[in-house]
């Protein structure tokens, strides 16, 4: 994906010369005006640290200045960064449009666990082994570059107030804000990012960070508050990578080694610290009365609370039921059976609970069944389809989830990257350049039209589509007899469908029914959160319910869920256990995207390459976030586009039972 320098041409005292950061001259600003006005191409309007806009840019300079010398800087920071196109804050707003830079702080915000834990055994979010407290990375870490919600791939400086990217962009370099603090009141230096780097990329952390950063060659401290990344290779996503990573103080591990950390508080820049905690029940954050970036642009208006609370219930009904006799002040709901007949009565009707859906416009991401290629039964792509055609999603839909779901029908779903888009739903001429140097890797079909998922909706039936599954497993050597479906050797289909206990458990019970009418032995095994984690981590499964984030840009993320490498890195994303150099080769081009356009042309290839593929059975996805709340919750009237609910409501609600704050 290609970089671009934020607000380049756009508004020129944004921008500063990294060589000198002195101010701009008048001149310098009509010709950077001149590039935008005249519709210069798009690299050159918004890629001026490129080498060849610099160029263009001095050259316009000459002809201005009628032979006054001026030096052009090669090299240009600003206040963010954004990958396509400019940033759209200029270096001296004041707030993101979608906070409330008036709402009132204080009281407190009590949440319950966001997720299935239980319990938690540490306060070290990045590490493999145990669980993490939840809320600790949102509300104590921070990071360089903080994103903007309302664009994509775009970020501001954080605990960077300056980020300037090399012409030839193989590195990155940060000046860090000299306020920049952590909760110990020691001041955020260099040499803290490189720890924080070296820790991340050490085994004893998630794979997931190494994946992300593969392409990182070096950290190098260039002075007490600037620090370099350099990369081995053009990769424009990098600088919002190595922006976004969690950064610490290694005064947090001055007594106890990195893997080894359980209960000692981060010493960490973010704005609340850990009050108390009781590992089986619950924690409490308290905001930092000493929090150092409570008056910057990016920090206006959000996180509002004095505390933070969260509760611990042991499954969903238990959580329900307690929000709704008010141990807590706002739940996200994924279970639209829920939705509709749950949260009703006096509380409800009285208006002291509300309900409401929160429009958004992520990408769906994708959610499914995924079959891991690991195990020999999964490993025929007929075998893979028939699962496919065994999942009723109309009837799921219809009888299950009050016709709230629309089917998944891409890795892309809801975005302009699915490879259903196209016009008549076969490859175009961006995309066959990428797909025909690869032709014998791949399937025929691919270069056809894309996968259409399976319905049961007249005059299809859920017969034809399980009588079709059979014919593929006949094709993949699986035949009916004594009761089973079995293999030449006589041995019966069988795997386990493992299963944390959640809201997927009805789903799956419907879908293994189907499975048998197959003659399909499928065993649930639900397990606690911790386990299941654990086999996850360790790819101890046959298939089991994942989702998948979405991005409106996506990149490094892909080598962790796709690439051959990463299906044999324990704790990574690639669960199929998928090894196909045609789809390394397509995830680099991905990552390597000149602009917008060829990110869209990659991603769609990339896209009906694993369509065909048939890796997961793909669910469903809902366009808006199903909230209900108490009515002493307030919210900003402009929504952001692209938000999870649950970080939303952390770092931008407030209590309205307070006095408002003056601006």
């Amino acid at each position: 994906m290609a970089g671009r320098h934020p607000n380049t041409c756009k508004i020129v005292a944004q921008l500063r010369p990294a060589t000198s950061r002195r101010a701009v001259s008048g001149i310098v600003e009509v010709c950077n005006r001149m590039l935008i006005h005249a519709r210069w191409p798009r690299w050159a309007a918004g890629r001026c640290f490129r080498r060849r806009a610099v160029v263009h840019w001095g050259l316009a300079l000459s002809i201005l200045t009628a032979g006054f010398p001026l030096s052009v800087p090669s090299t240009y920071a600003g206040h963010g960064f954004a990958l396509h196109g400019d940033l759209k804050y200029p270096a001296d707003f004041p707030h993101f449009d979608y906070v409330n830079p008036a709402a009132p702080q204080g009281g407190t915000l009590t949440l319950a666990n966001p997720d299935r834990r239980t319990s938690f055994d540490k306060f070290n979010p990045f590490t493999l082994k145990g669980t993490a407290a939840p809320g600790l990375t949102s509300l104590m870490f921070e990071t360089l570059l903080v994103s903007s919600a309302d664009e994509s791939a775009s970020a501001y400086g954080l605990l960077a107030d300056d980020v300037t990217v090399a012409p030839d962009q193989l590195s990155v370099t940060f000046h860090l804000r000299p306020e920049a603090r952590f909760n110990n009141g020691d001041p955020v230096l260099a040499a803290d990012i490189k720890y924080s780097y070296d820790m991340l990329m050490s085994k004893s952390a998630s794979p997931g960070y190494r994946s992300m950063c593969s392409d990182v060659k070096a950290v190098v401290v260039t002075g007490e508050r600037t620090v370099r990344f350099d990369f081995k290779q053009r990769n424009a996503e990098l600088p919002l990578i190595v922006g976004q990573l969690p950064i610490f103080s290694k005064k947090w591990t001055s007594k106890t080694p990195f893997e080894k950390l359980t209960f000692e508080e981060p010493v960490a820049s973010g704005p609340y610290r850990i009050e108390r905690f009781d590992a089986g029940r619950g924690i409490i954050f308290q905001r930092n009365p000493k929090y150092w970036g409570r008056n910057l642009a990016v920090r206006r208006g959000t996180f509002n609370f004095d505390r933070v609370v969260y509760r611990l219930y042991k499954d969903e009904t238990a959580r329900l039921e307690a929000f709704k006799a008010g141990e807590f002040d706002a739940i996200v709901e994924y279970r639209s059976k829920n939705w509709a007949k749950s949260y009703v009565g006096k509380r409800f009707r009285d208006g002291s609970l509300i309900k409401t859906d929160f429009p958004h416009r992520n990408g769906a991401g994708m959610q499914g069944f995924v079959m891991n290629m690991r195990k020999p039964i999964f490993q025929d792509v007929n075998v893979r389809r028939a699962l496919i055609l065994a999942l009723d999603f109309e009837w799921l839909n219809r009888q299950l989830f009050y016709g709230a779901y629309r089917r998944l029908d891409s890795w892309f779903s809801n975005s302009e990257l699915a490879a259903s888009t196209t016009f008549d739903g076969k490859p175009g001429p961006g995309e066959l350049k990428l797909l025909e140097p690869l032709r014998r890797e791949l399937p025929p079909e691919v270069f056809g039209v894309d996968v259409v998922q399976p319905t049961t909706n007249p005059p299809r039936s859920l017969r034809d589509n399980l009588r079709d599954a059979r014919r593929l497993l006949a094709q993949a050597g699986w035949t009916y007899a004594d009761g089973a479906l079995r293999n030449a050797k006589g041995e019966p289909l069988v795997f386990e469908f493992l299963d944390d206990g959640g809201a997927m458990s009805r789903v799956i019970t419907a879908y293994v029914r189907n499975l048998e009418k197959l003659g399909i032995q499928v065993h649930q095994r639900t397990t606690d959160f911790a386990l299941y984690q654990k086999r996850l981590e360790d790819f101890d499964f046959d298939m089991v319910s994942i989702r998948f984030p979405d991005s409106q840009s996506p990149g490094n993320e892909l080598r962790d869920r796709f690439t051959t490498e990463a299906a044999g890195t324990p704790g990574s994303d690639n669960l199929f256990g998928l090894k196909s150099p045609a789809v390394d080769k397509l995830v680099d081009a991905v990552l390597h995207a000149e602009s917008r356009d060829d990110l869209v042309v990659a991603g769609r290839a990339l896209d009906r390459v694993l369509m065909h593929g048939y890796y997961i059975v793909p669910n469903w996805y809902s366009a808006s976030h199903r909230v209900s709340y108490r009515k002493e919750l307030s919210y900003p009237a402009r929504l952001p586009y692209f938000y999870t609910a649950e970080g939303w409501i952390l770092s931008n609600w407030w209590r309205n039972d307070l006095a408002p704050r003056t601006q």
